[in-house]
């Protein structure tokens, strides 16, 4: 199946699912990532805003925060480029940013170097087990994912529905060390 239509196909899923469903496998995925002992043992973790009738990643943001470690979104800056930005909360952190995605404000958080990052957790409409995935098209996490330190973990968080017997890539795209689903 190819990008497009495999696009089409996941946000037509995830428009369908009912929003008690979603919530609810978004509980048993954030209790699977936070049972990793690669989040264990991680000082640092970039999430991301969901949005879309992705994944709900707001209860792990506040989670992440009230254990103590660094919390950390994705910042859209020039030339289409993901900055790890670490914020404080979120209650007045976030402003909308490039497809009314929440991003931190640059004025209430700071820029995060890749290499002190631990866990990354990757959005995606399509996973194969393989690791690789299937974006919205914009090519902001594979350009992101280049160069990663390998220390660093990356788990990629979808609903079952969303994992795919092989997703269509090139050769750029870079695959998540794990998946996570429900």
């Amino acid at each position: 199946m190819e990008k497009q239509n495999l696009r089409r196909l996941m946000l037509k899923q995830l428009k369908q699912q009912k929003e008690v469903e979603r919530l609810k496998k978004s509980d048993i995925i954030k209790s699977k990532v936070f049972a990793l002992d690669e989040f264990k043992k991680a000082k640092s973790v970039l999430l991301f805003a969901s949005f879309n009738g992705e994944v709900e990643t707001y209860k792990m943001i506040k989670a992440v925060l009230k254990k103590g470690k660094t919390i950390c979104l994705p910042f859209v800056a020039k030339k289409k480029r993901l900055i790890a930005r670490a914020i404080k909360n979120i209650e007045d952190s976030l402003e909308a940013g490039p497809y009314t995605i929440l991003q931190p404000r640059p004025d209430c958080s700071k820029i995060m170097p890749k290499k002190d990052l631990d866990f990354i957790v990757v959005p995606g409409l399509a996973f194969d087990s393989r690791g690789y995935r299937l974006g919205r098209g914009g090519g902001y996490y594979d350009r992101f994912l280049a160069n990663m330190p390998k220390r660093i973990h990356t788990v990629g968080v979808c609903f079952d529905f969303q994992i795919v017997s092989s997703v269509p890539r090139s050769s750029h795209d870079l695959p998540v060390k794990q998946i996570i689903s429900a």
